[in-house]
C-alpha cells in the first residue's frame, strides 16, 4: 500500500443540481451520477459532490453542520494566461471572487474564489512547478 496518496475528495453541497450546474459550467462532465452523489474523474484521482446533509450522515454524523473554507482546492496552469482565463471562466459560472490573480511572494501568480457553496480554490501558476503534458502535477525532488 502507498500511505501518500488521496484517490477521492468529496465535497459536501447544499443543493446537489446547482453544483453539477456550476461545475458543469466551468467544463466537467460527471463520469457518475447516482443521484444524491456525483464523481468527476480528475487525473488519476476522483471527485465527488454529495449532499451535505447526506454527506454528514455518512460520515455517521448526522446532527453535525459540515462547514467549508478551512482547506483549499487548487489547480495549477501552464501559464498566468490560463490562471486569468479559468479565473474569469468560474466567476462567469457563479463562483464568488476572493481574491483577483495576481503575482505572489512566493513567485508565482494565483487566485481564489468559491465555489456557491463556499469551497475555495486556487488557481495558480508556479514557475517552479512545471506541469506534466496531462495537467498532473509531480514536485520536483528536494
Amino acid at each position: 500500500m502507498t500511505p501518500q496518496r488521496v484517490t477521492l475528495i468529496t465535497l459536501g453541497v447544499a443543493d446537489l443540481d446547482r453544483s453539477k450546474a456550476f461545475y458543469g459550467a466551468l467544463g466537467w462532465t460527471p463520469t457518475a451520477d447516482e443521484g444524491e452523489v456525483a464523481f468527476y474523474q480528475i487525473n488519476g484521482m476522483a471527485l465527488g459532490l454529495f449532499g451535505r446533509d447526506a454527506l454528514a450522515s455518512d460520515q455517521g454524523r448526522p446532527d453535525v453542520p459540515l462547514g467549508t473554507g478551512a482547506m483549499t482546492l487548487a489547480q495549477n496552469f501552464a501559464t498566468e494566461t490560463e490562471v486569468d482565463t479559468a479565473f474569469a471562466a468560474a466567476i462567469e459560472a457563479g463562483a464568488t471572487a476572493l481574491k483577483a490573480p495576481e503575482k505572489v511572494f512566493w513567485g508565482g501568480y494565483s487566485g481564489y474564489y468559491a465555489d456557491p457553496d463556499g469551497h475555495v480554490w486556487e488557481l495558480a501558476h508556479n514557475p517552479f512547478w512545471p506541469l506534466n503534458p496531462d495537467g498532473s502535477l509531480t514536485l520536483p525532488k528536494i
